[in-house]
């Protein structure tokens, strides 16, 4: 086996296991497959990692202690469900890790948790503390109070932004599929090839990936593809791996490219000001630039002047965040220091004539320390 590192002595690794993992297709957990999972990740521990498990799968249990034919659609459904089935799961963890004599902890968090500023410290310092104390953080969505976020890529997104929170020197999807591919293996058996080195997301720009949901789970290899979007952005390197085999997630931990995808993160990891600009704050609307505009953004890594707004999409107030759009597409995301009314009264204008009009007006419509390039 080619590894590229000998020892995961020190490493914080997270591990996200996914629904379809877990469970079946009935919602019964697959026993032999969390007997492996567990076993690596003890085998990893015990090499002296610190070892952090994100599962999916609490809605699932749920569905089979309930009797329930399908997973159900409506919100007050999936969070009871959730409800059920979240101790349940975490036992079957918990009896699984104390097989090898490591301690678990339940956490539930929502995103929110890990982008809201100062629930993220606290969610930090908690679970910094039990991996002080060789702790195993077994970590789920707080599906019972959150909204939105139940359809958030099976918890991919979350092991992502938990990642970036700890600092992690690594984050292994642990999958149904065993790599990426070049088209899906499913439909098109004799082209698809897996792919086992992603040095930049850009060159994924030309495969088709899709959100191959299943009954049981809410992800898919897109929502994966953009978990290692977001963790990488964050300077943390990034696996997918099969969970149904005896040592994927060793190996891929231990940075053997023969198995999986290994996505190398970013040489410039963006600070987690920018990683919550990026991914926590929610689009409030968009705002159209010139070329000569676009061309500063991108080359220069300049702030974004009235001068170089030709257009605005929707309703806005200042301090919220709006996307940046040019000729070719979203160039960035930001901060704006005006509402949607604001931008449509100074767009196009020079700067002199902006405060001509508004005598307290900022420079800048985004200023460049509140801007990440997408």
């Amino acid at each position: 086996m080619a590894c590229g590192r000998d020892s995961v002595f020190g490493m914080v690794l997270v591990i996200k296991v996914g629904s379809n993992v877990a469970t079946d297709e009935r919602g019964c957990p697959r026993a032999e497959v969390l007997e492996r999972i567990v076993a690596q990740a003890a085998g990893l521990h015990a090499e002296g990692a610190d070892v952090v498990l994100v599962t999916s799968g609490a809605i699932s249990r749920g569905m089979h202690l309930l009797g329930l034919d399908a997973r159900p659609s409506a919100m007050a459904e999936l969070q009871a469900s959730s409800a059920v089935g979240q101790g349940r799961l975490y036992a079957e963890y918990g009896e699984l890790f104390a097989a090898h004599g490591i301690k678990t902890a339940q956490v539930l968090l929502t995103l929110r948790d890990v982008l809201d500023r100062i629930s993220y410290l606290n969610a930090r310092r908690t679970l910094r503390k039990l991996l002080d104390w060789r702790v195993v953080p077994v970590i789920n969505e707080n599906d019972t109070t959150a909204t939105d976020e139940i359809g958030f890529g099976d918890n991919d997104g979350l092991a992502a932004l938990i990642a970036i929170t700890l600092k992690a020197d690594q984050l292994v999807l642990v999958s149904d599929v065993d790599a990426l591919y070049t088209s899906d293996p499913k439909r098109d058996p004799e082209n698809a090839r897996p792919v086992r080195l992603v040095e930049k997301l850009a060159e994924l720009d030309h495969l088709q990936i899709g959100e191959s949901t299943t009954a049981i789970g809410s992800g898919g290899m897109a929502s994966k593809v953009n978990a290692a979007r977001m963790a990488t952005d964050g300077g943390v390197p990034v696996a997918i791996c099969s969970g149904y085999d005896d040592d994927a997630l060793e190996r891929a931990v231990k940075g053997d490219q023969a198995i999986g995808t290994h996505f190398l993160p970013h040489e410039d990891p963006l600070s987690s000001f920018k990683i919550w600009i990026r991914w926590g704050l929610k689009t409030q609307g968009h705002v159209l630039v010139d070329r000569p505009a676009a061309e500063a953004l991108r080359a220069r890594g300049a702030s974004l002047l009235p001068v170089g707004i030709v257009g605005v999409h929707g309703e806005f107030a200042a301090g919220d965040a709006v996307e940046i759009t040019g000729d070719d597409g979203t160039i960035a995301k930001g901060i704006c220091n005006y509402g949607s009314d604001e931008i449509e009264r100074i767009k196009g204008l020079q700067s002199e004539r902006v405060r001509e009009l508004m005598p307290h007006a900022t420079d800048e419509a985004v200023h460049r320390n509140n801007l990440v390039l997408t």
